[in-house]
């Protein structure tokens, strides 16, 4: 093969890469909660085709998926290997995809299709790096176990009982939103009117009594009391009241495909608010307020 045919089979086997890159950076948020982390995923799942035999591959889809499943999985160990033993209620927040109130952008929309909202991914930052691959390839993928075991050094059978632990883990949690855009604007916008008038009795009436209330303020809130997590109606409805001067320039958006709010401070992003909405009440509310994080993702909201 001279230069020029070389050229174009790599031009050839870029663009039946990109026909997939949707689906696997989908993949890889899933698997990490960080989208820079996702894109570097992806990234190197191409440098990895490229390298390979790609007349050899039959499928290349599920070929992709499985790499940047192994990928995926060595990040999730390393940064296992990495982390120290946090404070009891330190939350680090995976990262939100924001969009504009009116609409989710078509190129963001395969990353939170199967209404993976925060609420979500915070359940699958509690699973192991490989119950959390065998769950999210397997029932979000429908990838076959018998592909994932390789990946996991487990048998199928094996590898199968560690997607139903995390699938129970799963299923045990309230992550699932009312679907209704419209009803959870109503109750976001409630809740905003009241945080901004500083009324704590319909702050109540917003809050599920249950509701929990987690805070990512990065480095820079390691042991400040703006960070962590504030559990029940009246504590979360105190925590709000503190927001009211924030409230009062926050803007609306969609947050991982359900109403929440970009709160500004001197015209900068301040905090990304995620709620959970369930029965007409808040159940939970996912603050990432950041600022080394906030400034990687893309937050233009305008129109």
């Amino acid at each position: 093969m001279d230069e020029q045919e070389r050229h174009g089979a790599q031009e050839l086997l870029a663009a039946r890469f990109e026909a997939h890159r949707g689906q696997l950076r989908a993949v890889a948020y899933r698997m990490l909660g960080s989208l820079a982390e996702a894109d570097d995923a992806v990234q190197e799942a191409w440098l990895r085709l490229s390298r390979a035999d790609s007349d050899a591959v039959d499928n290349l889809g599920g070929w992709l998926t499985t790499v940047v499943g192994r990928v995926c999985l060595d990040m999730l160990r390393s940064r296992t290997a990495r982390r120290e033993d946090p404070l009891d209620d330190l939350v680090r927040l995976p990262d939100p995809v924001v969009s504009r109130a009116d609409g989710v952008d078509p190129a963001q929309q395969v990353l939170i299709a199967d209404a993976v909202g925060l609420a979500l991914l915070v359940v699958l930052e509690t699973l192991g790096p490989a119950e959390r691959l065998a769950f999210v390839l397997h029932d979000m993928f429908a990838v076959p176990f018998d592909d994932i075991a390789p990946i996991v050094g487990r048998s199928p059978a094996a590898t199968r009982q560690l997607a139903s632990r995390a699938r129970r883990r799963v299923q045990g949690a309230p992550t699932a939103p009312d679907v209704d855009l419209a009803r959870q604007r109503a109750v976001v916008d409630a809740f905003l009117a009241a945080a901004r008038g500083g009324d704590f009795d319909a702050l109540l009436a917003v809050l599920d009594p249950d509701v929990v209330l987690r805070a990512d303020r990065g480095a820079a809130g390691m042991g400040v009391s703006g960070s962590g997590r504030t559990r029940g109606a009246r504590a979360v409805a105190a925590r709000a009241l503190t927001f009211r001067r924030f409230g009062r320039a926050a803007r609306p958006a969609l947050v991982n495909g359900t109403a929440g709010l970009v709160t500004m401070s001197a015209g900068r992003p301040f905090a990304v608010m995620g709620f959970t909405i369930s029965g007409g009440r808040i159940t939970e509310i996912d603050i990432l307020a950041d600022p080394d994080r906030l400034r990687t993702l893309d937050l233009d909201l305008d129109a």
